[in-house]
């Protein structure tokens, strides 16, 4: 078996901290996970998200490029209907003739964002079809040799692999009709990642890039050299949906002994939405992955790991590093 095993860095900025200090955070877990053999380091666009500093995706792609050499760099996503394809193009063609063949391009549909913020960032009355595949065709267009009159400079013909992303059934669908690679973002939705990749794997039509269908799955991954402290340290995400389902997307708050003041039905839900999260010491973290690779068969897989302690997340990717190393 030999699964390549990758990184997803919301940019999370701790309860205290600073925008400032969590891109520091970030280009030396980059660095880190270079060292580790990590594939991936990808960034996801949010907006108007005080625990999330990774806003400016493409921004701050430059900013870990400049201090890595090898690890692949991506948006796992840019939400495509924030933007035009053409300045997405641009912005990644940017990164690619800065860095090479080290550029990944995630798409998203969602608005990465609420409903006020999303129209503050498109400026324009919604449509009432849905422009995404078209939007995803075109984009992949500046990439290829274009004659059109429009042009993607820096871009054309760089060739930026695209990938969808999605939490629902409509990704999948979509990917595997433009024959594209499909990342399912199980850390936050899990409900459907089963149906996805069935459907994903069953009606994929191979595409000159990617004869093969190639399933990424990404979960939470929280792991501690014991069960204890990995459950406590999962404590902030917890309280970060819940927080969230109350309205607050605030900082990323740190762990706490337990979850006091939440309702039942509060705490159902998240522990549906945090259903597939990897949590505990190593050989807990092993029997999981163990258990999701039989499951989906998936081709890779992305960690995520929200938490506040820049060390104990960094540990956290270290276990996961040398679990995945151990089942190859």
């Amino acid at each position: 078996m030999s699964i390549s095993y990758s990184l997803l860095d919301l940019v999370p900025v701790a309860q205290g901290s600073t925008p400032a200090i969590a891109f520091q955070h970030s280009l030396d877990l980059a660095r880190h996970a270079e060292s580790l053999g990590y594939t991936r380091y990808w960034l996801a666009e949010h907006h108007n998200m005080p625990g999330i500093a990774s806003a400016a995706t493409s921004v701050l792609l430059c900013h870990l490029g400049n201090g890595t050499s090898r690890i692949r760099l991506g948006a796992g996503g840019i939400m495509l209907p924030n933007h035009s394809p053409l300045v997405v193009a641009e912005q990644f063609g940017t990164l690619a003739a800065l860095f090479g063949d080290r550029i990944d391009l995630g798409l998203g549909r969602a608005p990465g964002s609420d409903q006020v913020t999303m129209r503050a960032l498109r400026r324009r009355q919604e449509s009432t079809l849905d422009e995404f595949p078209a939007d995803v065709a075109e984009l992949i267009g500046y990439f290829g040799e274009s004659h059109s009159p429009v042009r993607a400079v820096p871009g054309r013909n760089l060739q930026v692999p695209v990938w969808l992303l999605g939490s629902s059934l409509y990704g999948a669908q979509l990917a595997a009709a433009m024959g594209l690679p499909f990342g399912f973002a199980s850390h936050f939705a899990p409900a459907m990642l089963l149906q996805a990749i069935e459907i994903y794997r069953s009606q994929y039509r191979p595409s000159a890039r990617w004869p093969k269908p190639y399933v990424l799955v990404c979960v939470n991954l929280i792991a501690a050299d014991d069960s204890a402290t990995a459950r406590r340290l999962f404590t902030s995400v917890q309280q970060q949906f819940l927080r969230l389902h109350r309205g607050d997307a605030g900082e990323l708050p740190h762990p706490v002994d337990d979850l006091e003041g939440y309702g039942a039905h509060e705490l159902l839900a998240m522990e549906r939405t945090l259903a597939r999260s990897l949590v505990g010491n190593r050989d807990d973290i092993a029997h999981g992955i163990r258990a999701l690779l039989a499951e989906t068969r998936a081709d890779e897989l992305m960690f995520n790991a929200p938490i506040t302690d820049h060390e104990a997340r960094k540990h956290s990717f270290t276990i996961g590093a040398e679990v995945m190393k151990g089942l190859q």
